[in-house]
């Protein structure tokens, strides 16, 4: 009784009341960068703060570069849309930015793109809040100079939690100049960077905040040319993909789903995989204990049969004495 127990609301006061409780001593988050933040912001305010595991905003930025679009951009073009627009945009893992070097291959690239935007269907966001927060984002987007913008026309009803995709493309000194247009929206919804050289892709990397993935779409040439770009977003997401997109998270001995902040609150830990459960155990050493006054997991006859590390080697036999 009480190992797990489900306390609904959908006050705030609730949640920080948990984070506050003394007999609280971690937690786990998904959700908004404001809500995240203050989840955190509270653990720092207790006598003895505790860990705050929040997975938060992620922009996932895609990186497309010039074979990749010359070899197969019609259809990277129809694979973006369907992982941006999936689940009506509400994966966390949702593409919503995208760098592409401008040439004839980058417009027929585009030119797909928004015909796919124009002809999207709307969809159900999770309640009216979440749908208001797209569409404020979305006009936020949509009035910066320089930012055109691709809404499909399958409107809403106003006051539903309905959202149409919307696809908005800008030049990459429009991008970097406004800050705005790094931050998430939550829905479906991508934003497409034309930049004009290799050397603003780099730059482009370099400026992108945390984020739990980032992908590479390129040729063996392409990669020869760009050798930099993988090793600079592995600094910035904990899962770098190449000739694919990062909607769908295997729950995986290998999975990593998290990533600078604001992707989440301590890059060094996942929230899917197995390794998510070393965000709930604190290690303890035992130094000199006499066999009866150990945990039964650490006696010499692994009378559990558990995998250990004894002396450096994994080992589930007994150790001989």
């Amino acid at each position: 009784p009480g190992t797990f127990s489900l306390l609904q609301s959908s006050r705030p006061e609730v949640s920080l009341a948990l984070v506050r409780h003394p007999q609280t001593r971690a937690v786990g988050f998904t959700g908004s960068l404001r809500a995240g933040r203050a989840l955190l912001d509270e653990s720092a305010k207790r006598p003895s703060p505790i860990p705050v595991y929040a997975e938060m905003g992620s922009v996932n930025p895609v990186f497309l570069l010039p074979g990749a679009l010359k070899a197969k951009g019609e259809a990277i073009a129809e694979a973006l849309f369907k992982s941006a627009t999936a689940g009506v945009g509400q994966f966390c893992t949702c593409p919503g930015i995208v760098f592409a070097v401008e040439n004839e291959n980058t417009r027929q690239f585009r030119n797909k793109l928004t015909a796919a935007f124009q002809t999207a269907p709307s969809g159900t966001m999770l309640n009216a809040n979440v749908s208001k927060g797209y569409h404020d984002k979305a006009e936020q987007f949509a009035k910066v100079p320089g930012v055109e913008t691709v809404r499909s026309q399958a409107n809403g009803s106003p006051g539903s939690v309905s959202a149409e995709p919307f696809l908005f493309t800008t030049d990459f000194q429009t991008w970097v100049s406004n800050k705005s247009l790094h931050e998430e929206i939550f829905g479906p919804a991508t934003i497409l960077v034309q930049v004009k050289s290799e050397g603003e892709l780099s730059a482009a990397a370099q400026a992108l905040g945390g984020s739990l993935t980032a992908t590479i779409h390129g040729t063996s040439e392409d990669m020869k040319i760009s050798r930099g770009l993988a090793d600079a977003l592995s600094r910035i997401a904990g899962r770098v993909i190449m000739n694919g997109f990062p909607t769908g998270v295997e729950v995986g001995t290998a999975m990593n789903h998290g990533g600078p902040y604001p992707a989440s609150t301590d890059e060094r830990t996942t929230s899917v995989g197995t390794a998510a459960i070393l965000r709930f155990a604190r290690p303890v050493c035992y130094q000199n204990f006499p066999p009866d006054l150990l945990p039964v997991e650490l006696l010499d006859t692994n009378p559990r049969g558990i995998w250990r590390l004894i002396n450096g080697t994994l080992t589930r036999d007994p150790i001989q004495a």
